[in-house]
């Protein structure tokens, strides 16, 4: 089942993104604070996904009123090859859709190999026209991956 997420979802959301393996966590914007002011402007388009009552996957979806984007996207270990991500992209992506939002971009490491597969498989376009920039506001906010 794909529903949206919700700030109940947190604990376990927080849980799963911890068991995966090189999965980055910053430390102001991935904390239950952080997550809440992200879903209070985006309450529509975060999804989670539920086998059994459990947490097995997870997307953080937003939008800036022009363009969508994904963060966090992921699915257990041990849900994975099931359609699990596939189908939550395609909800988070109906829901942008019904905000009129026409396109939507995403970041994946490179050295994520099983990331970047999956977003070749389902069909996302890897752009080699332009670089990424970014600036650090509060330097507090460190990420941390995974071991």
């Amino acid at each position: 089942m794909i529903r949206r997420m919700t700030i109940e979802d947190y604990d376990d959301v927080h849980a799963l993104w911890m068991k995966i393996k090189g999965f980055g966590i910053r430390s102001i914007d991935d904390s239950r604070e952080g997550v809440e002011r992200f879903l209070k402007r985006n309450p529509t388009t975060s999804v989670v996904a539920l086998e059994d009552g459990k947490v097995v996957g997870s997307i953080l979806c937003g939008h800036d009123g022009r363009r969508g984007c994904l963060y966090h996207v992921c699915v257990d270990e041990a849900y994975r090859m099931h359609g699990i991500g596939r189908s939550m992209v395609v909800k988070a992506m109906e829901e942008l859709k019904a905000e009129h939002i026409n396109k939507v971009s995403l970041i994946a490491f490179t050295k994520n190999d099983i990331g970047n597969a999956f977003w070749k498989e389902i069909g996302w376009t890897k752009r080699e026209d332009l670089n990424y920039y970014e600036f650090t506001l509060n330097e507090a906010n460190i990420t941390a991956f995974n071991r």
